[in-house]
């Protein structure tokens, strides 16, 4: 017996040393540049040799030489309509349905209209007029951007100082811009919320969520996009806050018209929807999902719902005309919850709930009664109505999927691009390529057939439209 503890104290020992080591070794790389760590989404950091990071040289040489090429076209010269305004599309779904795309891909992948270099953050586009507009980290400030669809030309760009920085989640901006008649919205990592006008990038008004509302920021700063409702400008703040936790700004001016809720918010985008026959913006903070009276902000129910170190960062998704689906990561899993109309006003009742679905940095997408997104990076598809898992296969990592002509176009985790039959029969990829180089969580956006992609280093533009559709730009 004392033999045996001496052979398992000494393999301990041995284990310990070998680790040691490993990690002086890996920290003597790092320090000499040959490697590099990187945070990609699973448990700890993933060994690089470079991480995906912005080349500012590189970037600002492109953008000089592109204003040096050619005349800027016109505002809005020839540029009609304004479809994929929000982010994961008009309706937040990740739905686009705007027109056919391409599911015959060829082997190397759909057209590349254009590539160049971006700045920073984890932000998508908006399309509308022509234009596809961002947020980005420049050096040490954050830059709302404006750019040619059609050729990928800068036309405007409005910076102010803003620089968040954070080892795990990364550096720069993460909400999504929003565009409504004619102005564009964005929100800050740091909670600076702006208005300006769309075609030219001329600063309306500006203020601080943060400190308007006496809150301080979340972890890994402010995500959440900002939702127009007729006339006022939904936005979210950071941790707790006395009535101050969702906040209605008048869209023109940037008066306050109403606030409401104490929570912590989580980094999920609101949408507005209409659950149980009422008109309703869903929320979920880092507590609960809760539905708000889009006049008033008023409290119309609430579903408990946590996650692990407040890490809520998936958007829900709504079935059909009284139920929405919710997952998360770090344990969490997934549910979805009905909502009745009672003597009262409304309840939540969950239907189901289990650890079938996982979204993590992404969300899912819902089609024809079966859920399909990434859990924990792997493709799976879920019916809705039960809750039954059908089949999880394909690993993408933790990337992003948007739903278009019964496929999936899954913007993978390290870059890649790829088409999957919508199905609850099994796994079918049908082309897959690589679009963009480095680690990508950054959700793709589709407006007239062109796919737009981006992470922190680069930009690119694909065409997804069958040949016998015109170019309607």
């Amino acid at each position: 017996m004392h033999k045996r503890r001496q052979k398992i104290v000494g393999s301990v020992l041995a284990c310990i040393y070998c680790l040691l080591y490993t990690a002086f070794v890996l920290w003597m790389l790092s320090l000499a540049g040959v490697i590099d760590f990187e945070f990609k989404g699973g448990f700890g950091p993933s060994i690089v040799r470079h991480k995906t990071v912005p080349n500012y040289h590189l970037l600002e040489s492109h953008r000089t030489s592109q204003k040096e090429s050619a005349a800027v076209p016109a505002p809005g010269s020839g540029l009609e309509g304004a479809y994929w305004t929000d982010f994961r599309g008009p309706n937040r779904d990740g739905v686009y349905d705007e027109q056919p795309i391409l599911t015959n891909w060829p082997a190397r992948g759909p057209r590349l209209l254009w590539r160049q270099p971006i700045g920073g953050g984890y932000a998508s586009f908006v399309v509308a007029e022509g234009r596809a507009f961002t947020i980005e980290q420049r050096r040490d400030e954050e830059f709302v951007t404006a750019y040619d669809v059609e050729t990928g030309r800068e036309l405007w760009a409005h910076g102010y100082p803003a620089f968040f920085k954070e080892w795990m989640g990364g550096d720069g901006p993460r909400a999504t811009p929003t565009y409504s008649n004619g102005l564009l919205y964005s929100m800050g990592a740091q909670g600076d919320l702006c208005c300006l006008g769309a075609a030219t990038g001329k600063l309306l008004w500006r203020k601080n969520v943060l400190a308007d509302n006496s809150s301080s920021n979340l972890t890994y700063g402010m995500a959440a996009a900002p939702l127009i409702v007729d006339e006022k400008l939904i936005v979210l703040t950071g941790r707790e806050t006395k009535g101050g936790s969702v906040v209605a700004y008048h869209r023109l001016t940037g008066t306050r018209v109403w606030s409401n809720l104490d929570d912590q918010q989580a980094y999920v985008t609101p949408l507005l929807t209409t659950l149980a026959g009422r008109r309703q913006i869903l929320v979920v903070t880092s507590r609960r999902a809760v539905g708000l009276a889009p006049e008033t902000g008023e409290l119309l129910w609430e579903y408990p719902w946590r996650v692990q170190n407040n890490n809520m960062i998936s958007m829900p998704v709504v079935i059909g005309t009284n139920r929405f689906f919710i997952s998360a990561g770090y344990g969490a899993g997934c549910a979805v919850v009905e909502i009745a109309q009672t003597n009262g006003g409304f309840a939540a009742r969950e239907v189901w709930r289990n650890r079938s679905m996982r979204n993590k940095f992404n969300a899912s997408v819902y089609w024809q009664d079966h859920i399909y997104g990434l859990d924990e990076g792997v493709l799976a598809c879920v019916d809705a109505r039960t809750g039954q898992r059908l089949w999880r296969d394909g690993h993408y990592g933790y990337g992003q999927l948007l739903l278009s002509s019964g496929h999936l176009i899954v913007l993978g985790g390290e870059g890649d691009l790829a088409l999957v039959r919508a199905s609850p029969d099994g796994w079918h990829e049908v082309a897959r390529t690589r679009a963009l180089t480095g680690k990508t969580w950054n959700v793709p956006a589709l407006s007239k057939g062109r796919l737009l992609v981006r992470n922190c280093a680069e930009m690119a533009c694909y065409d997804l439209r069958p040949p016998r559709l015109p170019s309607t730009f």
